[in-house]
């Protein structure tokens, strides 16, 4: 069983570093009481607009299914690299699958001592294919298959239920987003950070915002840091039975800046280390702009998936090439770190 995901006393807020992390329970975000939903969203908005990285807890959180994730990473990752380079993330339609160390650069010759196998929406249709919206790339493997899309339903369910806390937040129906995210290309990640017992940099590399609206992340170690609004690195501690949530660029647009996208990093540990963020995105063509009422905008809108391949095609290897060839070419695109806390409080 994992110890990072058992049960936990109640609580509200957590200390990390003398630094007050919110813990948000979204139980009741699933409450046939208007007023109890209500409550939940008020407590996600000021979590997020205080803070935007929180632990969130629930109780419709399926443990069996986080435990079944970290055995099939485990087991998927002990495989040789030849075999699971045929999977290589470059072959792919919608950008899934296997990402070798090295491949995802935030910082030019500069890279995260981890691999990941990236699984994106599984979008079937031959009609309206998008660069990040059509068929998954998957192992040859129908127990990797079977475990990780169980996982992928329920941690989308999940975050389902988030964008319904947000639209109460933002004073619009509740069910605002559904029809926005029928076909959302949101992705997640198995991260793997392999044993390194010589490792010398402690300080981490690889700062950055996420490009969607939020993330719900699974860790199984320590390592996660935030940059909090006085410019510090704080480290962010696993809580039995939670997930770690964070805002990201199109959440920032969205709440016209209420919320701040949270840049972050994970430090160079020589400790093995596994890690499942899922990054919450909307349709590809709904347009990102501010849906605060009453409030003049303070972001100019852009197309929630553009700007995704965007910024996803500025950090990998194999999209990089591909712009030098000509291959693809970027519209609207926004320079990395364009969102979050001010550029003279990013410096790592």
């Amino acid at each position: 069983m994992l110890s990072c995901f058992v049960g936990r006393p109640t609580g509200v807020t957590f200390m990390s570093n003398s630094y007050v992390l919110p813990v948000v329970d979204i139980s009741k975000l699933s409450s046939p009481c208007l007023e109890d939903r209500l409550k939940v969203a008020h407590a996600l908005d000021q979590a997020c607009k205080e803070v935007g990285f929180l632990y969130l807890k629930g109780e419709q959180f399926k443990v069996e299914l986080f435990e079944k994730l970290h055995e099939t990473a485990q087991q998927y990752f002990a495989k040789s690299e030849s075999d699971k380079m045929q999977n290589y993330i470059g072959l792919s339609q919608n950008h899934s699958g296997y990402v070798p160390i090295g491949e995802e650069q935030f910082i030019e010759n500069s890279y995260d001592l981890k691999e990941a196998y990236d699984i994106n929406y599984d979008y079937q249709s031959s009609e309206n294919r998008r660069p990040l919206l059509g068929p998954t790339q998957w192992p040859n493997d129908h127990t990797f298959k079977k475990h990780v899309l169980n996982y992928y339903q329920h941690i989308k369910e999940i975050g389902q239920q988030v964008f319904q806390g947000f639209a109460l937040a933002f004073e619009l129906d509740e069910y605002y987003f559904t029809p926005h995210i029928a076909n959302a290309p949101s992705q997640l990640r198995l991260i793997h950070y392999p044993y390194h017992p010589d490792i010398t940099d402690k300080a981490g590399i690889g700062a950055h915002t996420d490009y969607e609206c939020f993330t719900l992340l699974f860790p199984t170690a320590t390592g996660l840091q935030v940059l909090d609004k006085t410019g510090k690195w704080i480290d962010i501690p696993l809580i039995e039975g939670t997930l770690v949530m964070n805002i990201g660029d199109m959440m920032e647009i969205l709440s016209n800046g209420r919320y701040l996208a949270t840049k972050h990093r994970v430090k160079k540990v020589s400790e093995e280390r596994y890690s499942f963020p899922f990054f919450f995105s909307c349709d590809y063509d709904y347009i990102i702009q501010p849906l605060i009422k009453d409030e003049a905008p303070k972001y100019s809108a852009l197309r929630g998936g553009e700007h995704l391949f965007n910024q996803t095609a500025q950090t990998f290897n194999y999209l990089k090439e591909k712009l030098k060839k000509g291959e693809i070419k970027l519209e609207n695109a926004q320079p990395l770190h364009s969102f979050g806390l001010n550029a003279h409080q990013e410096s790592i």
